[in-house]
Parts: structure tokens; C-alpha cells; sequence
């Protein structure tokens, strides 16, 4: 994977993989009570925070390690190939920080001035409303699917709101934890220790400062460029949250993969010689490799055009979301290919291979990885039909 330049708080790109790796074995020491608890446990974050993997795209001004975004999706591999649940937590929470330095400095000031660990959850879904009122905004809704909503600090939530004028747009609003209600909602057959609960805000105030609309963020990226002049922040946002959503379940396949040729050593030589298992073994690996370095060679070049003061073609960005998006309806057809060849020993609860499946699984009802729509976007666009869509 690519590495970034090293940073002053010792958060060192070549380092953080060393860091992901040494937390495996905590991990596979307490994802069984994540999935009983339906929630991370606090002593898997509090080692997460430690290693500095929720600050992967934290700006230094905070402390962060602003890492290349390859490096990001390789450590959030590494986790969810031991974990998926805590995969998707380091990446899902990791990228709204990526979120946030696009906010104006106060909002980043909120929330990172006194505590430049604190963590975020979101849910994105404009199911609020939001009415204007003088210095900002009165929120209130209820949205499902917050990942790690027991552990934030902050939380970022969609609601329809007029900025300017009278017409709605879809805007992001940044919401301290005091005025959050979890509900405790999230018991699933997959992704269980994600506690992706609903989350609520009743007539809660949003200073104008906490808002970011989609519409900005699509033709700008955001005021908060003005003191991140990165080029990591000039990749459109959703590029990041699309593969944050589908990595996973990669390091799920790659997790799945390993397991399955561990049973199959301790089974005997018969199992190893069944040319079934060989020819879904390899097909496995050869798109693994395929996908990731599929992921690599995308920011790669968003990441160029960034440097070079312009954006990523709509075309481009199209093919991009695709190709993102048809990750985890990939590993869904591979890991089903491997458990089939499992044969009736991954029936136990012993074995870890249903229990990857199921995350797998999970991880494809998300809205982000239904596939279908953004094949059709991208196939419109090759007819050149005239396309809005501002989730690129």
C-alpha cells in the first residue's frame, strides 16, 4: 500500500499498519462480547484511539496523520479481516473526521479544540427537518443505522433545509452528543457489533457554522479547505464514503479466505486435493487482488488531479462509484462459493465462516452498495443522457 510523508505526533503511515495488526488479537479476543453486546466494547475503542485509527484523516493542525486514502482502506481491511464490525466502525467513523475538516475551522474547533480524539457517528439519510431560525437552525428527527453511536462524541445528521432562500436542499448538521438520544434498535443477523442504532434530536439548535449542504459540498468541497489545503481533501467526499461502506467486506473475503484454508488443513489432505475448494480458493484470491488494487489506482489518480488544482472528470467519478459499490456483491458471491465448499462442518457456530458470511451480507443491504443505480447513472452517462447526481 502507499504510504503518506510522516507527521510530527508520530502517527507514521508506515507505522499504522504495525499498529492495526498488533490490536488482531484483541480483537479476536473480544468480538464475541460485541456480539452479544450488539456494540464494540469500550476497551476495543479506547485501544483503536490509542493506535490513533479513528485520526487516519484527522488534519495535523489536530494531530491527525492525513495518510493516503489506500493506507486508510488498508488498515480498515486489516481490522474487518479479523472483525468486520470493527472494520466498519474504524472506517465508518474515521471518514465522517474526513468529513468534518470540509466544515467552516469553528465546527472543526467544537469538536477537536479541547479533545482531538473525540470521535463522530452519523447517519446521513435526510430524515430531520430543520427550521431556520436567527443564527442557525432548530433540528429534529430520528435516523436510523448510526454506527457507533454509543461511543461518539458528535454526530453528523441529514435533514432537508433551505440555507439560502426557500428551497430545500440536503444538508448535513453537526449535533454535540448532550442533545442525542440514542435508542437501542440494532439487533441483527450480520455487523452486530457495529451498534448501528437509531439516534434522535428534538428541536435541538445547530449554530449556522454546523451545516454543510450537499450541493456545496459537491461544487466547492467546503469552507473548511480554506485551512486544510491538503490535496487528500479535495477528493469528493462521497469517493471516500462509498469504499469506507464496501472495504469491509474485503477484509471480510480475505478473513473467510484464510479461515476456510485453516479448516480445510485441519480436515486432512482430501479437503486440499478437491479441485471445487482449489478453483474457489484462487478466484478468491485473484479478485481480491484485483478490487484492491482496483481501490489504489483510483485515489491514485483523484489524488493527482488534486494536486494539480482540478477535479476528477464526472466520468471518471461515475466508473469510480461503480466500481466501488459492486465490491461487496462480489465478496457476497465468493464467500458464498467458499462456505458452499465448506460443506456441512461450517454449519457450527464454532466456525467462523457463517459468521463472516452473515457480515457480508449485512454489509450489502447498506443504500451505499446497492449496486444497480449507480450502473444505470454510469450507463446514462455513456449515452450521454443529461444526469444530475451530485454523489460523486
Amino acid at each position: 500500500m502507499l504510504d503518506a510523508p510522516s507527521v510530527a505526533d508520530g502517527l507514521l503511515p508506515v507505522g499504522i499498519l504495525h499498529r492495526a495488526h498488533a490490536l488482531l488479537p484483541l480483537i479476536d479476543t473480544l468480538k464475541a462480547e460485541g456480539e452479544r453486546e450488539r456494540r464494540a466494547p469500550v476497551a476495543l475503542i479506547d485501544a483503536l484511539k490509542r493506535a490513533g485509527l479513528f485520526r487516519l484523516l484527522q488534519p495535523r493542525r489536530y494531530g491527525g496523520a492525513e495518510c493516503h486514502p489506500a493506507t486508510f482502506f488498508a488498515v480498515q481491511a486489516t481490522l474487518s479481516a479479523e472483525d468486520m464490525s470493527i472494520g466498519w466502525l474504524q472506517g465508518v467513523m474515521g471518514m465522517v473526521a474526513f468529513h468534518l475538516a470540509l466544515l467552516p475551522v469553528e465546527a472543526q474547533d467544537d469538536v477537536w479544540r479541547d479533545d482531538p480524539t473525540a470521535l463522530l457517528a452519523s447517519s446521513y439519510m435526510p430524515a430531520g427537518k430543520a427550521a431556520r431560525v436567527p443564527g442557525g437552525f432548530r433540528l429534529s428527527g430520528r435516523w436510523g443505522f448510526s454506527s457507533g453511536a454509543d461511543h461518539a462524541d458528535w454526530f453528523m445528521l441529514g435533514a432537508m433545509a433551505a440555507l439560502e432562500g426557500d428551497e430545500q436542499e440536503h444538508v448535513i448538521f453537526l449535533v454535540p452528543r448532550a442533545d442525542v438520544r440514542i435508542h437501542d434498535t440494532w439487533d441483527t443477523i450480520g455487523l452486530r457489533g457495529t451498534g448501528s442504532h437509531d439516534v434522535s434530536v428534538d428541536d435541538g439548535f445547530v449554530p449556522a457554522h454546523r451545516c454543510h449542504g450537499v450541493r456545496e459540498r459537491f461544487l466547492t468541497g467546503g469552507p473548511g479547505l480554506a485551512v486544510n489545503p491538503a490535496p487528500l481533501y479535495r477528493i469528493p467526499l462521497p469517493q471516500m464514503l462509498f469504499r469506507a461502506i464496501s472495504t469491509p467486506a474485503l477484509g471480510g473475503l480475505r478473513g473467510l479466505l484464510e479461515g476456510f484454508i485453516d479448516h480445510n488443513r485441519r480436515r486432512g489432505p482430501g479437503p486440499l486435493a478437491d479441485p471445487v475448494a482449489q478453483l474457489a480458493c484462487g478466484e478468491a484470491a485473484a479478485e481480491l487482488d484485483e478490487m484492491t488494487r482496483t481501490l489504489e489506482g483510483n485515489f491514485d489518480r483523484m489524488l493527482d488531479h488534486a494536486r494539480q488544482g482540478r477535479e476528477a472528470p464526472i466520468g471518471d467519478r461515475m466508473l469510480y462509484r461503480v466500481q466501488a459499490t459492486t465490491v461487496v456483491e462480489r465478496c457476497d458471491r465468493l464467500a458464498r462459493r467458499l462456505f458452499k465448499a465448506s460443506g456441512a462442518s461450517a454449519l457450527s457456530i464454532a466456525n467462523p465462516l457463517g459468521r463472516i458470511c452473515a457480515d457480508i451480507q449485512a454489509a450489502r443491504q447498506h443504500a451505499a452498495n446497492q449496486y444497480e443505480i449507480y450502473g444505470r447513472t454510469l450507463g446514462a452517462h455513456l449515452f450521454q443522457l443529461d444526469v444530475k447526481d451530485t454523489l460523486l
